[in-house]
C-alpha cells in the first residue's frame, strides 16, 4: 500500500502517543526510589504517583470516546496533547509530592483524550482492508514504550535526575502537538448526529472507579469491602442511567445488540486482567527470590514486550486476510499456558526458562491484542469510532486495574503488615503462585468469549 504524507504523519503521531503514555508509566516505576527520597513521601503516597495516572486516564476514556463523536475525534486529540505536555513539564517541575501527584492525574486526563481518539482517527483515515496492520503499528508502539521506559527511565534518573523524564516526555510533546496541528485537519459532521450528551451517569462511572480504586488499597478490611460494593453499586445506576438515556455517554444497546462488539471488548477486559500483572509480580520474584539486581531484572522482563512489539503489526496484518477471533483466541491460548506455566515456579527456576515463558507469552499477547482490537473497530459506524476506541482503552486500563488489585489482594491476606523483603521464602512463593492460578483461571473464560464472538465483516468502503 501507497501512505499518502498526511496518512503518515497521522500514524506516526498516533504511534507516538501511543508510546508516550505506556513509556512513562513503566519509567516513573524506576524512578519511584528517587521521587520517595526527593519528597519524603510514605509508601501510600509514592503509590499514588502511578495510581492517580491510572485511575483519571480510566475515569475519562469513555466520555472522551462519546465527547470524540460528538465534538470531534481530531479537536479532542489535540487538545489531549497539549494538556498530556503541558503537565509532564509541569510534573518536572513540581515542588512537592502533592503537586506531583495532581499533575499526574492531569496527565491521565490528556492521556485518556489521546488514546481515546488516536485509533479513531487512524480507521478514519485507512481503507478498511488496511486497518489491522495501522492499528498493530499503533499498539507496537505501546509495547515499545513498556519495554524502553526501565532502561531510558533508569538512565536518566541515574544521570540527570527523575525530573529528567518529564523534560523528555514533554519535549516529544511539544514536537507532536505542533505536527497534529500542522496535518489533522478538522473533523467531518455526520449528519444526523447528536450534538448533546446527558452527563448524568457520568458522575456515577467516575464515583464507581474512584471507589473500586481507593477501596483496593483498604483490602482485606471492612471499610475498603465497603468502597469496593460502593464502587460496584455506582457503577450499576450508571448502566441504568445510560441506558434509560436519549443522549447516553455510552451506547449500553452496542453491548446488548452487537455481540461482535461486547464479547470483543470482554475478551480486553479478561486479557488486560489476567496478564498486566505480570511484569510487578517477576520483578518482586526475580529480585527478592533470585536475588536479581534491577537491571538485570529488567533484562529478563524485557522479553515480554519486545515480543509484542515485533509481532503486534504481523498480527494486526494477519487480521486483515484472517478472521480475527481465530488469531485473538490463539493469542488468549497462548496466554493461558504461559499464566499456567508460571504457577509452576519454583526458588530454583533456571532464568533461562523464565525468558522462554515470557517470549511465549508476549508472542500470544500480540497476536491477541492487534486482531481483537481491529475487530472492535470494524464492529461499529463510521460515526461510533470515538465511542469504540474509548470502551476498548477502558477495557485495558479497568483490567489492568483489576489485575493489580488481584496480586494485592494476595500479598495483602497473606503478607499482612510485613514488607516484601520481610516475607519469607515460602510465603512469598505461595502468594505468587495462587496470584498465577487466578489469573489462569480468568484467563480461560477469555478463551471462550474470544471464539464465540462471531465472525468480522469487511468491505472496501473508505470510510
Amino acid at each position: 500500500m501507497h501512505y499518502t504524507k498526511k496518512q503518515i504523519w497521522i500514524l506516526g503521531i498516533v504511534a507516538v502517543t501511543s508510546f508516550l503514555g505506556t513509556f512513562l508509566i513503566s519509567s516513573v516505576s524506576i524512578a519511584l526510589p528517587a521521587i520517595e527520597k526527593s519528597f519524603g513521601l510514605d509508601a501510600v503516597e509514592l503509590s499514588w504517583v502511578v495510581t492517580a495516572f491510572l485511575l483519571s486516564t480510566a475515569m475519562f476514556l469513555l466520555p472522551v470516546g462519546r465527547w470524540g463523536d460528538v465534538k470531534g475525534i481530531r479537536l479532542l486529540f489535540k487538545v489531549g496533547v497539549v494538556i498530556f505536555t503541558l503537565s509532564s513539564l509541569a510534573s518536572g517541575l513540581s515542588a512537592t509530592g502533592f503537586w506531583l501527584i495532581f499533575f499526574r492525574y492531569i496527565q491521565g486526563i490528556g492521556t485518556a483524550l489521546t488514546t481515546t481518539t488516536g485509533p479513531a482517527i487512524l480507521v478514519s483515515s485507512f481503507l478498511p482492508q488496511y486497518r489491522g496492520r495501522v492499528i498493530g503499528i499503533a499498539v507496537s508502539a505501546v509495547y515499545l514504550g513498556l519495554a524502553l521506559g526501565p532502561f531510558v527511565g533508569g538512565w536518566l534518573t541515574e544521570s540527570l535526575g527523575w525530573r529528567s523524564i518529564f523534560y523528555v516526555v514533554s519535549v516529544l510533546g511539544v514536537f507532536t502537538s505542533i505536527i497534529a496541528f500542522l496535518f489533522f485537519g478538522e473533523d467531518k459532521v455526520y449528519e444526523g448526529k447528536s450534538q448533546k450528551t446527558d452527563l448524568k451517569g457520568t458522575f456515577f462511572y467516575m464515583l464507581g472507579l474512584v471507589a473500586l480504586v481507593y477501596g483496593s488499597s483498604f483490602i482485606p478490611s471492612i471499610s475498603g469491602w465497603l468502597m469496593q460494593g460502593g464502587g460496584i453499586l455506582a457503577l450499576l445506576i450508571f448502566w441504568l442511567l445510560e441506558s434509560r438515556s436519549e443522549m447516553p455517554v455510552i451506547e449500553t444497546r452496542l453491548y446488548t445488540r452487537n455481540r461482535l462488539f461486547a464479547y470483543s471488548n470482554l475478551a480486553a477486559l479478561i486479557n488486560y486482567s489476567a496478564t498486566f500483572a505480570i511484569i510487578f509480580l517477576l520483578s518482586l520474584y526475580l529480585q527478592k527470590i533470585q536475588s536479581l539486581t534491577p537491571r538485570e531484572a529488567g533484562m529478563v522482563l524485557i522479553a515480554q514486550p519486545v515480543m509484542m512489539a515485533l509481532f503486534s503489526p504481523l498480527a494486526g496484518r494477519l487480521s486483515d486476510q484472517i478472521q480475527s477471533r481465530y488469531l485473538a483466541t490463539l493469542g488468549m491460548v497462548m496466554c493461558t499456558i504461559g499464566l499456567v506455566a508460571f504457577a509452576f515456579l519454583s526458588p530454583s527456576t533456571p532464568v533461562w526458562v523464565i525468558v522462554m515463558v515470557l517470549i511465549w507469552e508476549g508472542l500470544g499477547f500480540a497476536f491477541f491484542s492487534s486482531p481483537n482490537m481491529n475487530t472492535i473497530m470494524s464492529s461499529i459506524g463510521k460515526s461510533q469510532y470515538g465511542f469504540a476506541s474509548g470502551s476498548a482503552a477502558t477495557m485495558r486500563v479497568i483490567g489492568q486495574i483489576f489485575s493489580m488489585t488481584i496480586a494485592t489482594l494476595f500479598f495483602a491476606v497473606m503478607f499482612g503488615d510485613m514488607a516484601i523483603e520481610r516475607v519469607s521464602v515460602s510465603l512469598f512463593m505461595n502468594a505468587l503462585q495462587w496470584g498465577f492460578i487466578s489469573f489462569s483461571i480468568i484467563s480461560i473464560a477469555g478463551i471462550y468469549f474470544s471464539m464465540s464472538r462471531g465472525d468480522m465483516k469487511r468491505t472496501g468502503e473508505q470510510v
